[in-house]
């Protein structure tokens, strides 16, 4: 069977967000086959580590979940398999699987983490559930992610604020609106900065991450007659990682200048840390020589922040495009998966 049918098979079990026991259940019936593993399930996560004497240990982790859609669409064509989830990530974790069953001795221990719940908010992931339930299961000295980076290190990862901003108006009735104040039409000067917001760029240990600013959310309203008296605004702000929680909030709260005025509100709502390259790191930068090309900035959130919490140095590395990542026609290549498997079997030997 090759990489893409193992593949298939991960895709055509659905994992969705939160349903993600039968591909766990699956991953662990594999994993279980060796005798050279140590497999624990915690949840819906299966972790799987060998246990020799070698001074090393390297974390390999990916996700189970995928978002909504329908595993029965999967399909190989022309070496490419086509599926919910086949690029973020199964393709990967089609690898990390015949590896981790590969009873090829190496001179370093890897415990390798399938975990659930990666795709939702960041206080449901099966990985913050294996660090409070079984934090001796994530000891390691470097740890590698296998979100899609299209075959290059992606390191660190951005930030990410959710804010919300509550417009105050005035009721009246529509049919005389100048006795009040409508704050929706507020609302229209404050997207408008949003929308003519210039992203700003930062480099970080030789990796230039590019921040971003949107409007994702818009309420507000009382009746057809009615002039509303409140509005409110979601905006999403993806942090390059040498800011911190407040000191995004702050630089977003003086972006908006006198739009948000006294008795306006503005509010952090989620937020999660960023994480810088780590390419210091000796066994992260032979990753990066190992792939043949230099470095880029992850530029969403990933759970490198996560292990990087938790004192691991981490990066990036996996198969697939990410601009395809959650699309409706997601797909990975047979020689995608390849050149992941080749390289860090190479760095893991």
């Amino acid at each position: 069977m090759s990489r893409l049918d193992e593949a298939f098979t991960l895709v055509s079990i659905s994992s969705v967000s939160r349903d993600e026991a039968a591909l766990a259940t699956y991953v662990e019936g594999l994993l279980r086959r060796s005798d050279t593993l140590d497999v624990e399930r915690v949840g819906d996560n299966v972790v799987a580590r060998t246990t020799g004497h070698h001074a090393t240990r390297v974390l390999v982790a990916g996700h189970l979940d995928t978002v909504p859609g329908d595993a029965r669409q999967a399909t190989i064509v022309n070496e490419e398999l086509r599926g919910v989830g086949a690029c973020d990530m199964k393709g990967s974790l089609a690898v990390m699987l015949a590896l981790a069953l590969d009873p090829a001795p190496r001179s370093l221990e890897v415990t390798w983490i399938f975990y659930a719940r990666e795709e939702i908010s960041r206080s449901e992931s099966g990985l913050s559930e294996i660090a409070v339930l079984r934090p001796d299961l994530l000891q390691g000295d470097v740890a590698v992610l296998a979100e899609p980076t299209g075959g290059v290190v992606q390191a660190g990862c951005q930030g990410t604020l959710k804010v919300s901003v509550e417009l105050a108006g005035k009721r009246a009735h529509t049919a005389r609106p100048f006795t009040g104040r409508n704050a929706i039409h507020r609302m229209a000067a404050v997207i408008t900065r949003v929308s003519n917001y210039e992203p700003r760029t930062v480099e970080i240990e030789g990796v230039r991450y590019t921040e971003q600013l949107q409007a994702v959310g818009v309420e507000g309203g009382v009746a057809v007659n009615v002039v509303p008296d409140v509005a409110t605004l979601t905006i999403n702000h993806r942090v390059a990682p040498d800011r911190s929680r407040d000191e995004a909030a702050s630089w977003l709260r003086e972006f908006l200048g006198e739009l948000v005025e006294e008795g306006d509100t503005f509010s952090v709502r989620d937020w999660a840390p960023g994480a810088k390259p780590s390419l210091d790191n000796e066994r992260l930068g032979a990753l990066v020589r190992l792939t043949g090309h230099a470095a880029d900035a992850k530029v969403g959130w990933t759970d490198v922040a996560t292990f990087q919490e938790l004192a691991i140095p981490a990066t990036n590395f996996g198969a697939g495009d990410p601009l395809l990542a959650h699309r409706s026609d997601e797909f990975v290549t047979l020689e995608e998966l390849s050149r992941f498997e080749s390289v860090l079997r190479q760095w893991l030997a």
